[in-house]
C-alpha cells in the first residue's frame, strides 16, 4: 500500500508540473493567428532581439567575471583573499530588480551622481553626456552583477579539483601564467563554466522586475503587458510559447553539458600551491575581485539604506507587517510543499528505479528552465476555465455563485512555487540521499519497516541537514520570486516583491528601498550557508615567486 502511496503522489507531482506547459500549448493554440501575425509585424521581432542581446551581454560578462575572479582565488594570495573569496558569492543574495532601483536612484538624470556633475561643472542637462541607465545595457549590467556567482561556484570548484600537473606543463614549455590559463586551465573548466553560463542564462531570460522597471521589452515584459494590459490571453500564451522553447532548449543544452563533458584525469593530483601575488599585482587582483563585491553588494546596500532613511516607510505598520506575513506565510508554505514533493519523487526514483521513475524525475526538474511568467499563465488558463464552468453550472443548478475556487485562493501561486523550485528541492534531497547505500534500505525493510516507514525513520533523520538546505533555498527563491507572484496573487494578498515593484513603478524610489532591503536581508540566508561551506573547505599554501 506505502509503494502504491509513493507512487501516486509522485505521479501526480508530474502531473502538476506539466500542466503549465499542456495549459500554454493549449492556449496558444487556441487563439487567433490573426493575434499572432499582429505580434509578428508589430514586436515579435524586438521582443526576440532584445532577449538574445540581452542574454548574449548577461551571458558574456558573468563568464568573464566568474572565470576570472574564480582563478584569482584558487590560485593565488594576495592580502585580502579569503574575505573577497566569500565575499564574491554575497551578491547571489540580491534579486536583480533590487539593484536596478538602487542604481535608478544613483545614476538616473535626477540621482546624486548626475546631479553632483551638474552643480561642479554647471552643465546644463543638455551639455553633456551620461550613460543611460535605463536600457538594454543597463539591465545587462545589473543581471550581471547578481548572477555571475552561478559561474563563479562552478569555476571555482573545477579549478580546485584541476590537476595541476597540466598546468605546471605548460609552464615548462614557456608558457606565461596568463597563456597556460587560456590554453589550459579554462578548457579544463569548460564544463563547469558552461554549466554556470547556461544557469545565468535561464535566470536572465526568466528575469521580469529589472527589465519592467528599466523598460526594456523582451519575452517576459511582452507576456505580462499582453496578459494585464492588453487582456489578451491568447497573445500571452503564444509568447510564453516562444520563451518556453528557448528556455527548454538551454535546459537540453545543460543536461547535454552535464552528462557528456568530463575532463577528469586518472591517478593521484596535487592541489595548486597559491602564488603569492606582491605591488601591482596584488592590487590588480584586488581590484579585479572587490569590484564586483563593490557594485553588486556595498554601493546597493548603502542607496538603499540611505533610501529607506529618507522614506516615509514604516515596517512596523500595520500594513507592512502584512505585507511581510503574506511574504513568510506563502514562502514557508511553499518550502514544504516543495520539499515534501521532492521527497517523494526521490523515493519514487530509488524505490522504483524504471524509466517510469526516471522520466517522472526529469520531468519533475524541468520547472527550473520554465520562467515564472509562463508557469503563472500556464496554470491560470486551465483553471480560470474550470471556476468559470463550474461558476456557471452552480449558478443555473443551484442558483449558487461559487466564484472563483482556485484561481482566487494562494494555493495556485503555491503550486506555480512548487513547479518552480522543485529541481532546486530534488537537487539537495538526492545529494543526501545518495549518501544512503540501499543495505541500509533492505535492513530496515527485514526489521519491519514499510517504504514509508522507512522514509520516517531512516532517510529523514539522515538527510535532515540536506532536508534544511532545500527548504531554506526554496524559502528564500520564493521570496525573491516576482513575475508569478504578479500575476497569480489574489486580491489584498501582496508581497514585500510586489509591494517594492508597484513602489518603484510609481517613481518613488525611496518607499521601494525598504521592501528591497528586507528581501535582500532574506536572501543572505542561504547565501551565508555557502559561505560556510567555502570557509570550511579551504586548503591549498602559498609561494612566493
Amino acid at each position: 500500500m506505502d509503494r502504491h502511496f509513493i507512487s501516486g503522489v509522485a505521479l501526480l507531482v508530474v502531473a502538476i508540473c506539466l500542466l503549465p506547459i499542456i495549459g500554454v500549448l493549449a492556449a496558444a493554440m487556441l487563439g487567433s493567428l490573426d493575434t499572432l501575425r499582429h505580434l509578428a509585424d508589430t514586436v515579435l521581432w524586438r521582443y526576440t532581439w532584445t532577449t538574445l542581446v540581452l542574454v548574449t551581454l548577461v551571458g558574456t560578462g558573468s563568464i568573464v567575471i566568474g572565470a576570472v575572479t574564480a582563478w584569482l582565488v584558487v590560485t593565488t594570495e594576495f592580502r585580502g583573499r579569503r574575505l573577497l573569496e566569500i565575499a564574491l558569492v554575497v551578491p547571489l543574495a540580491f534579486p536583480a530588480y533590487v539593484l536596478a532601483y538602487a542604481y535608478t536612484h544613483i545614476l538616473d538624470h535626477p540621482g546624486i551622481v548626475q546631479t553632483t556633475l551638474r552643480n561642479v561643472t554647471g552643465w546644463g542637462p543638455r551639455d553633456y553626456w551620461f550613460p543611460e541607465i535605463r536600457s538594454v545595457g543597463g539591465a545587462a549590467a545589473m543581471l550581471t552583477l547578481v548572477l555571475y556567482p552561478y559561474v563563479y561556484l562552478l569555476a571555482r570548484a573545477a579549478f580546485r579539483l584541476q590537476a595541476t600537473g597540466p598546468y605546471f606543463a605548460a609552464r615548462s614549455l614557456g608558457s606565461s601564467p596568463m597563456q597556460a590559463f587560456f590554453r589550459v586551465s579554462l578548457p579544463m573548466a569548460r564544463p563547469a563554466i558552461a554549466a554556470g553560463a547556461l544557469l545565468v542564462i535561464m535566470e536572465t531570460i526568466a528575469d521580469f522586475g529589472t527589465v519592467a522597471h528599466f523598460g526594456v521589452q523582451t519575452f517576459a515584459t511582452g507576456i505580462y503587458t499582453s496578459w494585464f494590459s492588453m487582456a489578451d490571453r491568447a497573445a500571452a500564451a503564444q509568447l510564453a510559447i516562444g520563451l518556453l522553447a528557448f528556455a527548454l532548449l538551454l535546459a537540453v543544452l545543460e543536461q547535454n553539458n552535464r552528462g557528456a563533458a568530463s575532463y577528469a584525469l586518472r591517478g593521484r593530483q596535487e592541489p595548486f600551491s597559491r602564488t603569492r601575488l606582491t605591488g601591482r599585482k596584488a592590487l590588480g587582483a584586488q581590484l579585479v575581485c572587490g569590484a564586483p563585491v563593490l557594485l553588486g553588494v556595498i554601493v546597493p546596500t548603502i542607496a538603499l539604506f540611505v533610501m529607506g532613511l529618507r522614506s516615509e516607510q514604516n515596517i512596523f505598520s500595520p500594513r507592512y507587517l502584512d505585507f511581510l506575513q503574506n511574504t513568510v506565510k506563502l514562502a514557508g508554505i511553499a518550502a514544504i510543499v516543495t520539499v515534501s514533493a521532492a521527497v517523494f519523487i526521490g523515493t519514487f526514483r530509488r524505490m522504483r528505479p524504471n524509466r517510469v521513475s526516471t522520466l517522472s524525475l526529469y520531468v519533475s526538474r524541468l520547472g527550473y528552465a520554465v520562467p515564472g511568467g509562463v508557469i503563472a499563465v500556464g496554470l491560470l488558463v486551465p483553471f480560470a476555465g474550470f471556476d468559470n464552468w463550474l461558476d456557471a453550472r452552480m449558478e443555473a443548478w443551484f442558483g449558487i455563485s461559487t466564484g472563483l475556487l482556485i484561481t482566487g485562493s494562494i494555493w495556485l501561486m503555491i503550486a506555480a512555487y512548487m513547479i518552480r523550485f522543485l529541481a532546486a528541492a530534488i537537487g539537495a534531497y538526492d545529494s543526501g540521499l545518495a549518501t544512503v547505500t540501499p543495505n541500509v534500505d533492505a535492513a530496515a525493510r527485514v526489521l519491519g519497516r514499510s517504504s514509508m516507514g522507512t522514509v520516517r525513520a531512516v532517510h529523514l533523520p539522515i538527510l535532515r541537514p540536506s532536508l534544511l538546505t532545500a527548504l531554506l533555498i526554496v524559502f528564500v527563491d520564493t521570496v525573491k520570486e516576482l513575475p508569478a507572484t504578479l500575476i497569480l496573487r489574489p486580491f489584498n494578498h501582496d508581497t514585500l516583491a510586489v509591494q517594492a515593484f508597484r513602489l518603484a513603478s510609481d517613481e518613488r524610489l525611496t518607499g521601494a528601498a525598504v521592501p528591497s532591503l528586507i528581501i535582500a536581508g532574506l536572501g543572505l540566508l542561504p547565501v551565508f550557508l555557502l559561505c560556510a561551506q567555502i570557509a570550511e573547505r579551504r586548503s591549498g599554501s602559498a609561494i612566493t615567486v
